[in-house]
């Protein structure tokens, strides 16, 4: 059941121009184009209309299957639209406020939370307010710090196993089997040439294997001159790949 309801989630999102939960796609892309498009005077409804079907391309046969498996799954009471637009949408707004900034920046300012995070994540983030778990299948979430003598990288070596539920969407390139076969054979030169981090030699590297069941967060090191800054305000330096281990 968790796996078909995934599976129609990923192909209604396809089906309908909307975001793939295992795609990668950055959501942020899309804001960029909305917010660039406003800046143009406004076509006619028809002009708009014509514009919309031009860009959306001719059918692919991924599409056709796409829109064959959302139906069948429909048509067999496995899900039903209304669930798999909620879940479209639930999946969209976790790219545009991920709830691991809030985590990181917590920790950062009350050092018993950062103790009880690296030791029971999920229970931690629930403090917040934050579920842990993955929407699409429950995960348990552990939190790795990186500290002046160990750095951490996160990695899904089997498919693409990602803590979506408090990094958002992942990034295209977290999936690619370049990616996945460096982090794991040669990961300090994925991060030299790739993401431009060096390591330094002396610094222990750790690369954690997420699995279908357990996901990972970085906890970053806190930037320093942040002394006395709010929580608010130390949670807008937290990125995405800072907690995924790709950069500091």
């Amino acid at each position: 059941g968790e796996v078909a309801a995934a599976a129609a989630t990923n192909a209604f999102a396809r089906a309908a121009g909307g975001t793939d939960a295992n795609a990668g796609t950055d959501a942020e892309a899309f804001w960029a184009d909305h917010d660039h498009a406003h800046a143009h005077a406004h076509a006619s409804r028809e002009e708009a209309e014509a514009a919309a079907i031009d860009e959306e391309g001719p059918e692919t046969p991924a599409r056709r299957l796409a829109d064959a498996l959302v139906a069948a799954l429909v048509d067999r009471g496995v899900v039903t639209r209304d669930e798999l637009r909620t879940t479209v949408e639930k999946l969209d707004s976790l790219s545009r406020e991920p709830a691991g900034p809030r985590l990181v920046a917590r920790a950062w300012v009350d050092d018993g939370f950062r103790r009880r995070l690296l030791t029971d994540a999920t229970s931690a983030a629930a403090e917040l307010g934050i579920v842990a778990a993955n929407s699409t299948a429950p995960t348990v979430l552990t939190v790795v710090e990186n500290t002046a003598d160990i750095h951490n990288l996160l990695v899904c070596t089997l498919c693409s196993c990602y803590p979506l539920s408090v990094l958002g969407l992942s990034p295209p390139w977290y999936k690619s089997r370049v990616f996945r076969a460096r982090a794991v054979r040669r990961p300090r030169e994925l991060l030299r040439d790739e993401f431009g981090l060096a390591i330094p030699d002396h610094v222990a590297l750790r690369v954690h294997d997420s699995t279908a069941d357990l996901r990972y967060l970085v906890l970053p090191r806190r930037p320093a001159g942040t002394e006395g800054w709010s929580e608010e305000r130390l949670a807008k330096l937290v990125t995405r790949d800072t907690m995924i281990g790709v950069a500091e």
